[in-house]
């Protein structure tokens, strides 16, 4: 199922998705996103029609670095004996259509595609089994990076917190086998990024039960999972459509600070 947030008559509401249709979510949506069971469904539009926002406004991304093991391959590293995380503020987060705005301070902003797991309960200190019963759904991400300035400071915090620098959506889709989807990115057209989670040093399952034992994670919050290799450079005016297979595309472009 594939749920996701949009505007209309200048609210917020739920809608699920099905064949390029989104149906308006008519019962209580504050249990629809954290409970699997099917909703009672109104109005419907046209998915072009609507203005999608991000799925989720989180309280904290938790995001992992070199978790796939032909991007270490690339960069010629060793793997990591655990998950090296960092944190995105939630000021980050903006959904599918909304500009990704390149910072002035910045010469080097670089796309990153993830999956992106949604927690759907608070999980503090979760088995690896047990942790796919506090997954809400996956969505998919975009880690923009000002890598030079990543360089420059020699830890992430600046880097990766400009607003806009977390790509967030289309939408969240419930049934997904997170251990064996094509994940790509595409800047303006042109294949960058082509792996598969498959690839993945710490699966999600892993990943999730890791950080559970550092912080507790609350409903709503994202874990993004790590960026295959083809690493590369956003330019003003550019369109980044990063892709998780049986997600969706979340697509952005690229604009000037005022």
């Amino acid at each position: 199922m594939k749920i996701l947030r949009f505007q209309q008559n200048n609210k917020e509401v739920f809608g699920i998705l099905k064949n390029e249709v989104v149906y308006e979510v008519v019962s209580n949506s504050q249990n629809l996103f954290y409970t699997r069971s099917c909703p009672e469904l109104g109005k419907s539009y046209s998915l072009e029609d609507v203005k999608i926002l991000p799925p989720i406004y989180p309280s904290k991304v938790v995001c992992v670095g070199l978790n796939y093991q032909d991007h270490a391959a690339e960069l010629d590293m060793d793997l990591p004996d655990e998950p090296v995380l960092f944190l995105k503020p939630p000021t980050t987060v903006i959904g599918p259509a909304d500009p990704i705005i390149y910072p002035p301070e910045s010469r080097q902003v670089d796309y990153e595609a993830e999956l992106a797991v949604i927690v759907g309960q608070n999980a503090h200190k979760i088995s690896a089994d047990d942790a796919s019963n506090y997954i809400a759904g996956y969505t998919v991400l975009n880690d923009v990076t000002a890598r030079d300035l990543q360089q420059k400071d020699g830890q992430w915090t600046r880097a990766k917190s400009f607003d806009t620098f977390c790509p967030l959506g289309p939408w969240m889709e419930t049934d997904l086998d997170p251990a064996n989807q094509r994940i790509s990115m595409r800047v303006n057209g042109e294949l960058k990024q082509n792996s598969n989670t498959r690839n993945m040093i710490f699966p999600v399952e892993e990943l999730f039960s890791f950080i559970s034992h550092i912080m507790t994670l609350n409903p709503g919050d994202v874990i993004a999972t790590g960026t295959p290799p083809g690493v590369g450079q956003l330019q003003v005016g550019d369109v980044a459509e990063a892709a998780v297979e049986g997600v969706g595309t979340l697509r952005n472009l690229v604009k000037k600070s005022i």
